[in-house]
């Protein structure tokens, strides 16, 4: 049961119904997260804006997906563990292994992808206050300067997204039930 209300296309206030009717669209169904996140039609066009940009960044989408899996484990939001893994696997190609992991909070069988995760990972712990190190290893794994900023905006983006949906309670949607995840104790 959400603590808030999960808005549909019919109780959504006028400023929201355009971003569900786009989502509904898009994927068939509107995920309960922008039900939520329509209770403020701002928080709800932020999500939705900054989604778009991430979109645009050079990180690839099986990368951005790392960054995104590293950030809702790390914040407990099993909605998005969820909703991320489903597109991990069926839009970025993950192997399967490399979800596994990142679920799990555990090592990447890919070292390049093991470096952007710890990247990801020391972001969110720091608050960006990431060691010469961690920063270090991050770009002797290929990536750049650019990258480094584009994980920040990712971890932004998951932040808004995790944090509202653990607020919420937000429930899972059953097109999300194959790829439930509980945080472990």
């Amino acid at each position: 049961m959400s603590r808030v209300t999960v808005h549909t296309l019919q109780s959504a206030p006028e400023a929201a119904r355009p971003y569900l009717e786009n989502a509904q669209k898009a994927s068939g169904f509107i995920p309960n997260l922008l039900g939520v996140l329509a209770n403020a039609p701002a928080a709800l066009e932020t999500y939705v804006t900054v989604s778009a940009l991430n979109g645009k960044a050079e990180l690839s989408l099986a990368e951005r997906e790392v960054v995104q899996l590293v950030a809702a484990t790390n914040h407990g939001c099993d909605f998005c563990v969820a909703g991320h893994t489903a597109v991990a696997l069926n839009k970025a190609k993950l192997p399967q292994e490399v979800v596994d992991a990142l679920r799990a909070k555990g090592e990447l069988p890919q070292d390049k992808l093991e470096a952007l995760a710890a990247f990801t990972r020391e972001v969110i712990a720091t608050r960006g206050n990431v060691s010469e190190a961690g920063y270090g290893a991050f770009r002797e794994a290929g990536y750049s300067e650019g990258h480094a900023l584009e994980v920040i905006l990712g971890v932004s983006l998951a932040t808004l997204c995790n944090f509202a949906n653990v607020f919420a309670q937000t429930p899972l949607n059953d097109e999300l039930s194959k790829y439930r995840w509980q945080p472990s104790a």
